[in-house]
C-alpha cells in the first residue's frame, strides 16, 4: 500500500513540477525541497532537536508561542522550523529569527527528499500543524526514531469521507504519529474515527489564541500610524485580509459610509501583499485617492493600502473598527480573534467555514456577523454613531481572546512528556 503511495507521488510530481517551479509561493528553494540542506543553513549538535513545520506564515505565527516555551524547557535544544512557502520562509526569517536557529523550506513529500530531509535535520521530535499530513515525510521521521506530534489538530468533517478512502488505499499515517493535539472535542472525535488511538489523542485548543497580541511597543505603533498616513484625529476602518472580489465591494461600502462620517480613513491590506497594485488600482477606479504604506502615503490619502508582512496586528491596533475579509467570498474566512486581541470590534461576512471556532468564541461578545456589504454598511454607520458602543464591544472582544488563552503551555507539556518517552 505505501508502495502505491511513493509510485503515484512521484507520477503526480513529474506531471506537476513545472507548475510548482513556478509558482510564486513555491519557486524558492528548490534544492532544499527535494531534502538537499547546505550544511552552513543547519544548527549543529544541541539536544533535543526539534522541528517545527507550518505551511505558511500564519500557521508559523499560531506556533509561534509554542517555541519560546519549549525554549524554555529545552535550554539546550535546537529548533527548526520549516514552511512550503515564500512569504512563510520570509516571514519567519524576519521575525522569529531570534527564537529559532534555522528556517528551510520543506520537502516535497516523496520518498527521497523526506528520507533526506530527515537526515539532514535529524530531529528528535517532528511536530506538524493543522493538518499538515504528509505520509513520506512521516514514515520517514517515524523510521529515524523521532517522535511525531501534531498541533492544533483539525480535520474537517465534510472530507472524513476522502480521509478514510485515501487511508485505506496507502496505509493510514496516523499509526505513525505519536500524539495528536486536537483544537476542540470534535476534532478529537474525527481523529479517533479515522484510525487514532484514544491514548494518543488530547484536547488542548489551538496556539493562535495564544499568538494574537504583540508587544506593546509605542514607538513601533507610531511609526505604523505616520507611514499609514494616520496621524489625523479621524476614525479608522481596517479592512484586513481581504481577497479578489471584495476590496470593490467595500470601497462601495466606503464611499457610503464617508458622507455620514467625513473623517473616516480606510486601510486595505489584501491577504496576499502581492496584490497591492491592483487593490490600489480598484481604489482610483473607484474615485477615490489611495496611498501605499511603503511608500509612506505622503499625501495622506483617506485610503491606504498595507503592503507589507508582518504588520497587520500592529495595524489593527490603530484601528476604530475592523472588517475582516475572506468572507463576503467562498474563501472560507480568515482570523478574527487578531484584531479581537487588540480590544476593536470585528466585522465579518456570512463565509466562515474555516474559522467556526473563532466564531463561536466572538459572537456576542465583540463579534459581528453580516450577510453582505448593505449589511455591513448599516451596522458600520450605527457603530460609528454610538462611540460607547465601539468601546464596549472592543472590551468584550479582548476579554473573550484572553479566556480561550494556554493551549501552548498545554501543548509544550505535552511534547515534553513525548521526549522523554523517546522511541530506540
Amino acid at each position: 500500500m505505501r508502495l502505491l503511495y511513493v509510485i503515484a507521488t512521484w507520477l503526480a510530481f513529474v506531471v506537476l513540477f513545472p507548475v510548482l517551479s513556478l509558482m510564486k509561493k513555491t519557486r524558492e528553494g528548490l534544492g532544499q525541497r527535494f531534502g538537499f540542506y547546505p550544511p552552513s543553513l543547519l544548527p549543529k549538535g544541541g539536544a533535543p532537536r526539534i522541528w517545527l513545520h507550518g505551511a505558511s506564515a500564519g500557521d508559523l505565527l499560531a506556533l509561534s508561542p509554542m517555541i519560546v516555551r519549549l525554549r524554555a524547557k529545552f535550554p539546550d535544544a535546537k529548533v527548526i522550523i520549516s514552511t512550503i512557502t515564500n512569504t512563510g520562509a520570509l516571514m519567519a526569517r524576519e521575525r522569529l529569527s531570534k527564537q529559532i536557529d534555522a528556517v528551510v523550506y520543506a520537502p516535497w513529500d516523496l520518498f527521497g527528499a523526506t528520507r533526506r530531509a530527515v537526515r539532514a535535520l535529524a530531529p528528535d521530535l517532528l511536530v506538524l500543524e493543522y493538518t499538515e499530513i504528509w505520509p513520506n515525510l512521516i514514515r520517514a521521521a517515524h523510521d529515524s526514531g523521532a517522535r511525531i506530534a501534531l498541533t492544533n489538530g483539525r480535520f474537517s468533517a465534510p472530507h472524513l469521507g476522502r480521509y478514510r478512502a485515501f487511508f485505506t488505499l496507502i496505509g493510514n499515517p496516523l499509526d505513525d504519529i505519536d500524539l495528536f493535539l486536537m483544537r476542540a472535542d470534535d476534532e478529537a472525535e474525527r481523529v479517533l474515527s479515522l484510525g487514532a488511538t484514544p491514548d494518543r489523542v488530547q484536547v488542548t485548543g489551538n496556539t493562535k489564541f495564544d499568538a494574537l497580541v504583540p508587544s506593546s511597543e509605542a514607538a513601533e505603533d507610531q511609526l505604523l500610524r505616520t507611514a499609514l498616513g494616520l496621524n489625523g484625529a479621524g476614525r479608522v476602518w481596517i479592512a484586513g485580509s481581504t481577497h479578489e472580489g471584495e476590496e470593490e465591494l467595500l470601497l462601495e461600502v466606503y464611499k457610503r459610509l464617508v458622507v455620514e462620517v467625513p473623517d473616516l480613513r480606510l486601510v486595505i491590506a489584501p491577504r496576499y501583499i502581492d496584490r497591492a497594485p491592483r487593490v490600489l488600482s480598484l481604489v482610483e477606479a473607484a474615485g477615490l485617492h489611495g496611498g501605499l504604506r511603503s511608500l509612506g502615503n505622503p499625501q495622506g490619502a483617506p485610503v491606504v493600502v498595507l503592503d507589507s508582512i508582518g504588520e497587520l496586528a500592529r495595524a489593527y491596533r490603530l484601528a476604530t473598527v475592523v472588517f475582516v475579509g475572506g468572507s463576503f467570498t467562498t474563501r472560507g474566512g480568515q482570523n478574527i480573534l487578531e484584531p479581537a486581541a487588540q480590544g476593536r470590534p470585528v466585522l465579518f461576512g456570512p463565509h466562515m467555514e474555516n474559522f467556526k471556532d473563532s466564531v463561536g468564541v466572538l459572537v456576542g461578545r465583540g463579534g459581528l456577523q453580516v450577510k453582505d456589504p448593505d449589511n455591513l454598511f448599516k451596522v458600520l454607520a450605527e457603530l460609528f454613531a454610538r462611540p460607547e458602543t465601539i468601546e464596549s464591544l472592543g472590551v468584550l472582544a479582548r476579554q473573550a481572546v484572553r479566556q480561550v488563552s494556554g493551549a501552548s503551555d498545554r501543548n509544550v507539556a505535552a511534547l515534553a512528556r513525548l521526549l522523554e518517552e523517546r522511541r530506540p
